[in-house]
């Protein structure tokens, strides 16, 4: 079990780390093409990539995780779970790319963008909007092919969309000289490179009986090693939407919680430091990123392995791997906030290519008072994926909303108001600490009857 529950997360961890990097690259490219202006346009689209993935997610590992919870009950005919995400990514992505087209300028007014850093980054939003589908379904396609026991390619597909969105945002924002536009253009691709590799898995049937067509008359046993998840037509239901959403609350959350964070934190930042300020916040909230799809990794891999257990009511395996996750997550707590700490100058001096020393001072004093959240972050993100896994979607709802927009915004309001921009930085461990006294309160404290 225990080398399972490795390859299972790791795997994970190696495939949400290399979507994470779609947008750290576009940080490093930016900050060198733009410098501080470049990174406050990405840092006002970040809330809007957060939103986009968190829908894809909520629809394509809540979906994964149904198919993986009926699929070890012994159910049949649950393929159309895969397709029908898809679907339904599609049509939500509709009013994202009515934006990118119509207003993609107003988008940006509304994250607090002035004219001249709207000018700047108006044709990277607008190429974000309209390449919404890529990013919502390319979780599908990770997703459900963790859950058909093909881990290695989810990872193989992540790692190698990040390759190419790293290669091809040096390509298109200089020898091409496109700029922010460029940037945008190859981040865009990289979910497309994703999901054609994830294709090999969901595919490998109709490949492997077309070389069977060519090379011999043998006959092809339909039912023979049948493990894959196949594409199937399928009509989009709203009740079948609703409950794959349930159980996938928590990637949603984990998803928009940055998303909130980085909205919220934008608009109290800017009243306080203006630009600069919002730039050196943009520098924490990308490093942030890398380090939270580290979480949202180990949670993902260990998914389908305690939902796998709970359709079958094996309740010790499940407790077994819920301690596993949890002690795994402790350990990279340390090793992220001692990262953090020990390496600050140099993770500021990555993307401070005009050694702007205002820009210094802010992202030092934050960083290190932002990433002290990590002492609590990684341990709620892991139960609330646990309650997810074993349809307990209630209490992974009130946990995730509440961690996810609730308890940041008010700590982050409030402390703003008292400790000014240090009390921004440390809004995050607060909320993070009121959200586990939540779950702790929820575990342990039985209802009276």
């Amino acid at each position: 079990m225990t080398k399972k529950f490795l390859k299972f997360v790791l795997q994970s961890v190696a495939g949400m780390v290399g979507v994470s990097v779609y947008i750290l690259a576009d940080t490093f490219f930016i900050s060198i093409h733009s410098g501080a202006d470049g990174l406050t346009v990405l840092n006002l689209v970040l809330p809007i990539y957060g939103l986009i993935y968190a829908i894809g997610a909520m629809i394509g590992i809540g979906s994964a995780t149904r198919y993986a919870i009926r699929k070890a009950t012994g159910e049949k005919n649950i393929d159309f779970y895969f397709t029908h995400a898809l679907l339904w990514d599609i049509i939500i992505s509709i009013p994202f790319i009515l934006l990118g087209i119509v207003a993609p300028e107003w988008v940006l007014k509304i994250m607090g963008a002035n004219q001249a850093i709207t000018d700047l980054g108006i044709n990277y939003i607008q190429i974000v909007l309209i390449n919404t589908p890529f990013f919502m379904m390319n979780y599908a396609f990770t997703a459900f092919a963790r859950n058909d026991n093909a881990t290695t390619i989810a990872m193989i597909g992540s790692l190698s969309g990040s390759v190419f969105n790293i290669v091809f945002d040096y390509i298109f924002m200089f020898p091409m000289g496109w700029g922010l536009a460029g940037a945008a253009l190859a981040t865009a691709f990289s979910p497309v490179v994703t999901m054609l590799v994830c294709c090999t898995h969901y595919l490998h049937k109709d490949i492997r009986k077309i070389k069977m067509r060519i090379f011999s008359s043998a006959v092809i046993d339909e039912n023979k090693n049948d493990t894959s998840i196949k594409f199937q037509r399928t009509t989009p239901s709203v009740y079948h939407l609703f409950s794959c959403c349930k159980l996938g609350v928590s990637a949603f959350v984990g998803e928009i919680s940055s998303a909130v964070t980085t909205a919220v934190f934008n608009i109290l930042i800017l009243g306080i430091a203006g630009n600069i300020g919002v730039a050196a916040y943009g520098v924490i909230a990308n490093i942030s990123i890398v380090a939270m799809s580290i979480f949202n990794g180990i949670s993902q891999g260990v998914q389908p392995l305690i939902s796998n257990s709970y359709g079958k009511n094996d309740k010790k395996q499940i407790h077994q791997l819920l301690k596993l996750t949890i002690g795994l997550g402790l350990f990279v707590e340390i090793i992220i906030i001692a990262s953090a700490w020990g390496a600050t100058d140099f993770l500021i001096a990555i993307f401070n290519s005009e050694g702007n020393n205002e820009l210094v001072l802010y992202a030092y004093n934050g960083m290190r008072l932002y990433f002290l959240g990590y002492l609590i972050v990684g341990i709620n993100i892991i139960l609330i994926a646990y309650y997810s896994a074993t349809d307990k979607a209630s209490l992974a709802f009130i946990a995730s909303i509440l961690r996810g927009a609730i308890a940041i915004t008010i700590c982050a309001v409030v402390m703003s108001n008292i400790w000014g921009i240090n009390g921004i930085w440390l809004s995050f461990l607060a909320a993070e600490f009121l959200t586990l006294i939540v779950i702790m309160a929820k575990m342990f404290i039985k209802p009276k009857n």
